[in-house]
């Protein structure tokens, strides 16, 4: 996969979840149970692809180090533990107020990670895309209205549910550039959180998986918008810096608040309309692939090469007259130094000096 591929791959996922809120109406299910349901049926999905790898390459599919096997546990934990604190903070709080939290803080949070863990600093375009899209969202699910009394509790429920889903992205992320396989590394976490789930299902009362419209929508939500979103995402965070990703997430509101308008017939504000615009240019910007030079500073480096070169050749040729003119003059002094031998053994010889009286 190339580097262009990799934020489309995670704005198809982020689409793929962004249908879950309007197919979910079709279900006679509690919040709750629905997304326990989802997360059982799309965690075993994950999990039996990642089985299935290990077993024609057990090598490549294992972590090899204790730590990284330890991270992928507790994102597994992780995964679980969003669903429970996301819909703890909608239930004290407001569906409004929950969810501009919980998402909009998750791009923050994983940008603070992949800063303290990795050592990746987040650019300045990253900074302000970011801070449009989560505007852009604010305004999109609130509409511009007051969201009246904000339960705090319910706040710092949302806001832990952003931290978990930051946390579970940075550790997938660094186990797929550790060299595991994008789709182990989700089977891994989600296979592991819908064991934990499980028992979250059986107390909200399955029942409702008996009808064939609660088991087809369950089967959608499960395998659409967890089993491949999540393939979708990993196999984008084979080549997107996690925090961008979780960026381009954001796109998840606006298909759901898009779906809402076509599929059921809800009303946006123009207010809303206009979160919804500013959201999609703070994707657009932060899905630009950053140039590594501009214009001005490829002019520089031509000309300081010409210029160095320029001069190169001048002391090339410098010194190259110096060598010619030295051993020219070597060879005109050995000339030189010839011909006066020739004439002294021409010339008579002289009569020896004598004393005075």
């Amino acid at each position: 996969m190339n580097s262009r591929s990799g934020p489309l791959a995670v704005v198809a996922a982020a689409v793929l979840w962004g249908t879950a809120g309007t197919v979910g109406t079709l279900a006679t299910a509690g919040s709750v149970s629905l997304a326990a349901a989802r997360l059982v049926l799309g965690g075993a999905l994950l999990g039996a692809l990642a089985l299935v790898a290990h077993r024609r390459a057990p090598g490549r599919n294992v972590p090899a180090r204790g730590p990284l096997r330890r991270s992928l546990i507790f994102g597994a934990a992780a995964v679980a533990a969003y669903q429970l604190c996301y819909f703890a903070a909608v239930g004290r709080t407001g569906v409004a107020v929950g969810t501009v939290v919980a998402i909009g803080s998750g791009p923050v949070f994983t940008g603070l990670l992949s800063w303290i863990v990795g050592h990746e600093r987040p650019s300045g375009r990253w900074a302000l895309a970011t801070a449009a899209a989560v505007a852009g969202c604010a305004v999109l699910v609130t509409g511009g209205r007051g969201t009246g009394g904000v339960d705090a509790g319910g706040v710092a429920l949302a806001l832990l549910g952003g931290l978990l889903y930051a946390f579970y992205a940075v550790v997938a992320a660094r186990a797929i550039g550790g060299g595991m396989e994008s789709g182990t590394v989700m089977g891994v976490m989600f296979g592991g959180a819908a064991v934990l789930m499980l028992p979250v299902l059986a107390l909200t009362g399955p029942g409702w998986l008996a009808s064939p419209g609660g088991l087809l929508t369950a089967l959608y939500l499960g395998c659409a918008t967890t089993g491949l979103a999540y393939l979708l995402y990993g196999r984008g965070l084979r080549t997107t810096p996690v925090a961008t990703a979780a960026t381009l997430a954001l796109a998840e509101p606006a298909v759901a608040a898009l779906l809402g308008v076509v599929a059921l017939r809800e009303h946006l504000s123009l207010v809303s309309w206009a979160g919804l615009v500013l959201l999609a240019l703070g994707l657009v910007v932060v899905a630009l692939p950053a140039r590594a030079r501009t214009p001005d500073t490829a002019v520089d480096t031509a000309v300081d090469t010409a210029v160095d070169t320029d001069l190169d050749t001048d002391v090339d040729t410098t010194a190259d007259a110096d060598v010619d003119t030295t051993a020219d003059a070597d060879v005109d002094a050995d000339l030189d130094a010839d011909l006066d031998a020739d004439l002294d053994a021409a010339a008579p010889p002289k009569a020896p000096a004598r004393s005075p009286h």
